[in-house]
């Protein structure tokens, strides 16, 4: 247990300093959350990658491999198409546009790019950013108070309320630019973490084939590619639920804002291809140590939750205690909490930028001075911050049986289904208008919780809704209801977004 407290107090002793380091340079709001618009490639590229997966990626994924088997590498697929079109394709448009805009937000970005002549996109923008964002923050101190509990035996409200002080800290002190640079100490022990752990584990291994072969008798399912199910709809339901999850990585506001503040398109250029390296070897190997854990720990015929904790969820911690001494589990915990921890930052900055940016200075009060601007932004983080962990901490005593997959993926979705069809349309249709926006976030976001609480309790189609999970669909809802308002109120002036600004 000391040795584990140890590396954790010199893990967090590194973000206090990259906090205070930061705070140097914070002079602006453009400074507090795009760090001045001067972030090089690598800083970038790992610190959107780390904020895209979160504690997902460790504890959630891995256990999917768990459960899944094969079929999970589907979430590989999907994640690298998702990452890579962002990357390749929507990136370098979306950066070239919005610093033309001058655009600091997502919804700066877009109040410019339709040209408004009111703020309602903005208010619409703010309003569904703040809400789902604080919902994927409180998933994610979820997941911290877990992690404190089944890898230090800590109190889970007592691990929330730690983790939640220390990522605030860092914020408070020092901004986006704190955020990008913690991001990206943490994206490398991820990396590092997650790629070492399956090659260790393989030279354990007899052969490959004994370990497909083990796996078969486990369960003939997890060898599948496809599932395993006979019926076809479910099936395609499944694949389409795990691929699908890449979705969200085209558009994202607390992914897209790296892209603002990127110094350059050159830089993009060069952060692309560490983007799609990071998610090829991370994904893949959360993937392989859930099915190494379910091969290691569990016999056939029996329930592979009774032994590797709910939804598979503490298979990372059974195999890296499997493998490794006590100082280097000690170190990583300290993996487990950066990926929870980026994620935290990232959101908390994005969901104050909406509040502080987009509706105080915006709409209430232009005329405040970016000095007073980044003092109010500090303390609308923490209010946030605050709010965040109170749903948490409810959401904890009231559904004890929910999961780190379910819950993440809630908030993933829902910010993913209000932003991404907008941003994509933006981008690549000079016709959307912007009441085509506002349809298209307005159903993207109740779509969200209607397929998950409504469709998929329906006896006859449910199964396969909750099989697909509820992206997928409130994505192409959102899709259709901007094609929609878009041709009944169509665009008054068209900006130009020709290849020449490309």
């Amino acid at each position: 247990m000391i040795t584990k407290l140890v590396v954790l107090g010199i893990y967090f002793a590194i973000l206090f300093i990259i906090g205070i380091v930061a705070s140097r340079s914070i002079k602006s709001l453009s400074d507090f959350y795009v760090g001045g618009k001067r972030i090089g490639y690598w800083a970038v590229a790992f610190s959107a990658r780390a904020t895209g997966e979160s504690g997902w990626l460790l504890l959630g994924l891995t256990g999917m491999g768990a459960m899944a088997g094969f079929s999970a590498y589907w979430v590989v697929v999907g994640e690298l198409l998702g990452v890579g079109i962002s990357w390749f394709i929507m990136a370098k448009r979306f950066k070239l546009l919005s610093d033309k805009y001058q655009s600091i937000t997502i919804p700066d970005f877009l109040e410019s790019h339709f040209e408004t002549k009111t703020h309602l996109l903005r208010k619409v923008a703010a309003a569904a950013l703040s809400i789902f964002v604080i919902i994927y923050v409180s998933a994610q101190i979820d997941v911290t108070g877990k992690a404190f509990e089944s890898l230090l035996n800590i109190n889970y409200f007592t691990g929330a309320v730690i983790g939640f002080l220390i990522v605030l800290a860092y914020i408070y002190t020092g901004g986006f630019i704190a955020v990008v640079w913690s991001d990206f100490f943490q994206g490398l022990l991820m990396f590092f973490g997650l790629v070492a752990l399956p090659i260790v584990a393989y030279f354990s291994i007899d052969s490959l084939d004994e370990f497909i072969v083990g796996l078969n008798q486990i369960d003939p399912n997890l060898t599948s590619v496809f599932g395993g199910s006979d019926d076809l709809w479910l099936t395609i339901s499944t694949v389409l639920g795990f691929a699908m999850i890449g979705l969200g990585f085209l558009g994202s506001p607390q992914i897209y804002v790296r892209f603002l503040s990127i110094k350059n398109v050159a830089e993009l250029d060069r952060g692309k291809w560490v983007a799609i390296l990071f998610t090829l070897l991370t994904d893949f190997a959360a993937v392989s140590i859930g099915l190494i854990g379910r091969y290691l720990f569990t016999e056939v015929g029996q329930d592979p939750q009774s032994i590797l904790g709910n939804n598979g969820e503490d298979v990372l911690l059974h195999v890296i205690e499997h493998y490794f001494p006590l100082f280097i589990i000690a170190i990583y915990i300290a993996v487990i909490l950066s990926a929870i921890m980026s994620t935290i930052d990232s959101l908390l900055i994005v969901a104050s930028s909406a509040i502080v940016r987009d509706v105080y200075q915006q709409i209430l009060h232009p005329e405040l001075d970016e000095k007073k601007m980044s003092r109010i932004s500090r303390l609308v983080t923490l209010g946030m911050a605050l709010f965040a962990l109170s749903i948490a901490i409810i959401v904890a005593v009231s559904t004890p049986e929910r999961t780190v997959f379910w819950f993440v993926i809630f908030g993933w979705s829902g910010i993913a289904a209000t932003f991404c069809p907008v941003i994509i349309l933006a981008l690549f249709w000079p016709a959307y208008s912007e009441k085509g926006a506002i349809a298209s976030m307005i159903v993207g976001f109740l779509s969200v919780p209607i397929f998950k609480f409504v469709v998929q309790n329906i006896d006859t189609v449910g199964i396969y809704f909750e099989k697909m999970d509820v992206l997928t669909p409130s994505f192409i809802l959102a899709m259709l209801a901007g094609w929609i308002f878009t041709k009944v109120y169509p665009r008054q002036s068209k900006f130009n977004t020709s290849a020449e600004d490309q």
